[in-house]
């Protein structure tokens, strides 16, 4: 909450990279009196959220730690130290390509006639779909560790994993629907990652499994 006003600016780049290269000027707006105190909590709470997440992977494998064995525990372990990187290369690709072209997607449809048609966002609804945006993808980029373990533990197998793809498919496109934003474009930049790292995953979980024969 202390650094929100620079949270906000760091936010707030690519919409002013867009209209720098637009030459245009572009403004936020808040309508409710206290939407921009409101709007200062929750980027303290997502960015909270975000810098604590190494922490909350390491006490979740604290909490489910006593009930495993050993050998478990050895293939568990290296999976929560690489938890933090994927959520943040999944951030990163969020904020870095899938928002600036979203962005621009959706600005094409402004209209500059007698009668201009112009985006006007609140600052809350913009703020909180960035967050969404970039934590849902953090959150969705664990979908690889969750498949591994699960192979690794021997609870699923990779037969199980490629011959169930279809349901897969709808699953991930689901995924993708509830993490992002309600429309098309956010959940398809979503989902067609996703579906690569189902691919890759599949691959990964093979090679397991042919160490172990």
């Amino acid at each position: 909450f202390q650094y929100a006003s620079e949270i906000n600016d760091f936010l707030l780049k690519p919409l002013s990279q867009i209209a720098i290269e637009n030459r245009s000027h572009r403004r936020l707006i808040f309508t409710g009196l206290a939407e921009g105190f409101l709007n200062h909590i929750h980027i303290g709470m997502y960015s909270g959220f975000i810098l604590a997440f190494p922490i909350i992977a390491w006490q979740i494998y604290f909490f489910i730690a006593p009930g495993l064995y050993r050998s478990e525990k050895k293939v568990i372990i290296p999976f929560f130290i690489a938890s933090p990187l994927l959520f943040i290369i999944g951030s990163a690709l969020a904020y870095y390509y899938l928002i600036p072209s979203a962005w621009r997607f959706f600005l094409s449809f402004e209209q500059h006639g007698n009668i201009p048609i112009l985006l006007e966002a609140r600052i809350s609804e913009y703020l909180s779909t960035v967050l969404e945006i970039v934590i849902g993808f953090g959150i969705a980029f664990q979908l690889p560790l969750i498949m591994i373990i699960l192979v690794k533990l021997g609870i699923l197998t990779t037969y199980t994993l490629s011959s169930k793809r279809k349901y897969a498919i709808v699953a991930i496109f689901i995924i993708a629907a509830i993490l992002t934003p309600p429309d098309v474009f956010s959940q398809i930049s979503l989902a067609i990652p996703l579906l690569l790292l189902y691919e890759i995953s599949l691959l990964i979980c093979h090679k397991f499994e042919n160490k172990k024969e």
